[in-house]
């Protein structure tokens, strides 16, 4: 298809002046509340990738794996060779593996410890809680207690919540949400297993 030349133009000339008006626009600074939600794949992934930018800015970085236990995970072993980031992963592995509530609450607890360290911790510009939407979904955690923390962190924090099922409070609270769909996943509609590389 053939654009004209003068049409082509009048666009990209209006882009540039949108693009220029909310640059303007733009002055402020502040930690943000970022919340990767939704069925889709994809939500640590883009934690860990702005954790990876973090760490490239020269940036300390904290990392707290809720439910997740301690299998190999190759962004842990990436992540873990920069002096600057700390991962901590605190879970005991998917809740259908556990069967045990109780045993589950104490897990999550010990990794919101971790993470009220962390939040409290000056040295730290962002922290990744993966799978934390899990966690208070679940109810293992007081949604009210951890959004308090949010609320009244240091303003220049950065955090990244991830996992499936966030809760509307948070998403309220947070400044910027990403919902992942699930349009195609090749698990469910081929049979596909996890692939190294790909899903670990």
């Amino acid at each position: 298809m053939s654009v004209d030349p003068s049409d082509h133009a009048r666009q990209t000339a209006r882009r540039k002046a949108g693009y220029e008006r909310k640059q303007a626009r733009a002055t402020r600074e502040k930690g943000l509340l970022m919340v990767f939600t939704g069925p889709g794949k994809g939500k640590t992934t883009a934690a860990f990738g702005m954790a990876l930018r973090a760490v490239g800015h020269g940036m300390r970085v904290g990392v707290v794996q809720f439910i997740k236990s301690e299998r190999d995970s190759a962004e842990r072993a990436v992540l873990s060779r920069f002096e600057n980031v700390d991962f901590q992963t605190l879970g005991d592995g998917f809740t259908w593996l556990t069967q045990d509530r109780e045993q589950d609450i104490a897990t999550a607890e010990r990794a919101w410890a971790e993470a009220e360290r962390m939040i409290g911790d000056p040295r730290f510009a962002l922290i990744v809680l993966d799978e934390l939407n899990v966690v208070l979904n679940y109810g293992y955690l007081d949604p009210a207690r951890v959004l308090a923390v949010f609320s009244n962190r240091r303003p220049e924090l950065h955090i990244a919540v991830t996992g499936r099922n966030a809760p509307a409070a948070l998403v309220d609270l947070a400044d910027l949400v990403s919902e992942i769909r699930a349009i195609k996943h090749p698990y469910r509609e081929q049979g596909v297993k996890a692939q190294r590389g790909i899903e670990f």
